[in-house]
């Protein structure tokens, strides 16, 4: 019996544009479904809910008409500016409120753990995380940057997540689970 194919979405949060990226992993072979933007640019500078709802129908829309099994959100980091910080904050929150909202198993990485598992480093720019998403997935041309960074969460989590299977499985067979570590934790899983 063959692996089963997962159907992964990676999300790239903005305010303004928000990258999508669809592919199938079966085992260690990744093809490209479909990848894009939903964009918020249309409304007025202030339109803060208007937006909030577009990027909720938005990335809804593309759960519906791609059918993802598992998605990838890149988790917002810390910007110089608080404001802005807050602004990319609540546009991944409208992200990951459709992604629960359609059923989906979401799992969080890092713009550096994505360029590091696409490129190879971590300090990689956008033009070479481009470059990579195209020769992995096997593009006719390069794909836009947001959708680019979209395509490379979820590529990052096809390896991720072969690897944590790889490493159940063989913890399985030694006749231990793996357990989540709760050590250096706050309450409810926050690390410190």
């Amino acid at each position: 019996m063959g692996a089963v194919i997962q159907r992964i979405l990676g999300i790239d949060p903005g305010l303004l544009i928000t990258g999508f990226g669809v592919i199938d992993a079966d085992g260690p072979r990744l093809s490209y479904v479909a990848s894009g933007t939903v964009s918020t640019r249309h409304f007025p500078t202030g339109a803060l809910p208007q937006r909030i709802g577009c990027l909720f129908e938005g990335v809804s829309e593309v759960v519906s008409t791609y059918k993802p099994t598992l998605a990838a959100v890149e988790i917002v980091f810390m910007n110089v500016n608080p404001q802005s910080t807050l602004l990319l904050g609540q546009a991944r929150g409208a992200a990951m409120s459709a992604l629960m909202h359609g059923g989906l198993e979401v799992s969080e990485y890092t713009a550096l753990q994505m360029k590091k598992a696409v490129t190879g480093h971590g300090k990689a720019a956008k033009e070479q995380v481009q470059i990579m998403v195209q020769k992995l997935l096997q593009l006719p041309g390069l794909p836009g940057s947001d959708a680019a960074d979209a395509l490379g969460l979820a590529i990052t989590h096809a390896h991720a997540a072969r690897s944590l299977t790889a490493l159940s499985k063989g913890a399985l067979q030694a006749g231990k689970a793996l357990n989540r570590r709760t050590s250096a934790m706050y309450k409810d899983g926050r690390n410190y």
